[in-house]
């Protein structure tokens, strides 16, 4: 939602602007600048990329007009979820796990928690560490280390949209230039017309500039770097589950395994350890206890 709002803000504050300058906002309508910066744009996405990532760069960015889903509460309910699954373990076994994280998109126990569930890469993450866990044949230095390589390529994938919108907008000035370019060529070609209507060529093709770089430092490097922001917080919330893991495959108490999870959340989202407490023992009576 605050996509739009800086975005129609953005352009308010520049035509209200031009517009007290004294400008005509007729002078900057010119459809055929548009059509040549945004060709130009949209050739070089498709000649760099396939079209699989470019639809994932548009959900992507649609995704922004949403409120970040890593919210406290989702965070609490991670929390909750992996404290039942370690005390599982400890009342009935590591064995009691297998059915569970061997197909973890029909298990009972996961589809309580319907959030964690609906994040696909997190689900699967935890079920084949807990697959390598239960096992009992891979050292805590090892799980680390097999924990961090799916990570950082799952960061990578993750991280790819932002970089592409990134160097989408670092040509985008370069596209104004052409589409200026064309438009002197255009006057050039004109200049032995009339006066207005050659200064009406030269206005279209300095339009060209401008929208080139309104279009890369006002549009397309505020959403690479929202689109960054999200997979910071995705990423934050699969280290949480890294720790967690970590702390239970080397034999701490349930609590205490959450715990390290707790502390990976950043601070403005962070519980305190009594209302973690509080939730994971007793989730009916800290959901009531929130609300209020």
């Amino acid at each position: 939602m605050f996509v739009l709002v800086g975005i129609g803000l953005l352009f308010a504050s520049i035509l209200v602007g031009f517009i007290m300058d004294g400008g005509k906002i007729g002078a900057l309508i010119q459809p055929n600048e548009l059509v040549i910066i945004g060709g130009a744009a949209l050739s070089s996405l498709l000649i760099a990329n396939p079209f699989s990532m470019v639809m994932t760069i548009l959900r992507s960015v649609l995704s922004l007009l949403k409120p970040s889903p890593f919210t406290r509460e989702r965070y609490m309910e991670l929390l909750k979820m992996l404290y039942d699954l370690f005390m599982m373990a400890r009342k009935e076994g590591l064995v009691a796990l297998d059915k569970h994280v061997e197909h973890p998109e029909e298990s009972e126990f996961f589809a309580q928690y319907p959030n964690f569930m609906a994040n696909h890469h997190a689900l699967l993450f935890l079920a084949d560490t807990m697959k390598v866990i239960v096992t009992g044949t891979v050292a805590s230095h090892d799980l680390a280390e097999m924990m961090d390589i799916d990570l950082e390529t799952a960061h990578e994938e993750l991280v790819q949209p932002a970089h592409i919108l990134a160097k989408l907008g670092d040509a985008m000035p370069g596209f104004g230039i052409v589409a200026a370019v064309l438009g002197v060529v255009v006057t050039m070609a004109a200049i032995g017309g009339p006066p207005e209507e050659i200064g009406h060529k030269v206005a279209a093709a300095l339009v060209g500039t401008f929208m080139g770089i309104l279009l890369a430092y006002g549009i397309f490097a505020p959403l690479s770097a929202a689109l960054e922001a999200r997979v910071r917080g995705e990423s934050a919330y699969m280290a949480c589950i890294k720790c967690a893991l970590l702390s239970f495959a080397r034999g701490d108490a349930p609590l205490t395994a959450v715990e390290f999870a707790r502390r990976n959340i950043e601070p403005s989202l962070r519980p305190s350890f009594t209302e973690m407490e509080q939730y994971v023992k007793n989730l009916g009576g800290e959901e009531q206890r929130l609300a209020a």
